[in-house]
């Protein structure tokens, strides 16, 4: 369920944070957090029940009080939009793997492919160089290689 949270104007973003902050501290059942650029003064969060969402505010400066009811989605994808992440990378470039069981690991690119979005790397560290395909989120810009 997604609620309203009333805040001071122009304190979206503070808010969001030290809700984002609670969260981690406290381990309420939070899944997402937003603010939408064409609302001021609320902000939404996504939580198991209207109680996470309390407590998830409690003693946030800024943070004036949660809205009675849920929001439907309906109400609020308008506000949501798609934007693709923009491809960075070359061919050659050093780059550290942020996802999967790799994470950690520093690979070279070898090819892109920007329709499916997918980027093949050789391990850099590795014995023997073994392609693996990733998808462009999956990886970080370290150097690039030109």
């Amino acid at each position: 369920m997604i609620f309203a949270v009333r805040v001071t104007l122009g304190r979206e973003e503070t808010v969001i944070d030290a809700v984002a902050e609670s969260v981690k501290k406290f381990d309420y059942k939070v899944f997402s957090l937003f603010v939408p650029k064409d609302v001021r003064g609320y902000i939404f969060i996504e939580a198991e029940s209207v109680d996470d969402v309390r407590s998830s505010v409690r003693g946030i400066h800024n943070a004036k009080g949660v809205v009675g009811r849920a929001v439907e989605m309906s109400e609020v994808e308008k506000f949501l939009e798609a934007k693709p992440i923009e491809i960075n990378l070359k061919k050659g470039d050093l780059v550290e793997i942020v996802d999967d069981s790799f994470r950690g690991e520093k690979a070279k690119v070898i090819r892109i492919d920007s329709v499916k979005r997918e980027v093949t790397v050789e391990m850099v560290e590795a014995a023997v160089p073994i392609p693996m395909t990733l998808p462009i989120e999956a990886v970080r810009l370290i150097k690039s290689g030109a």
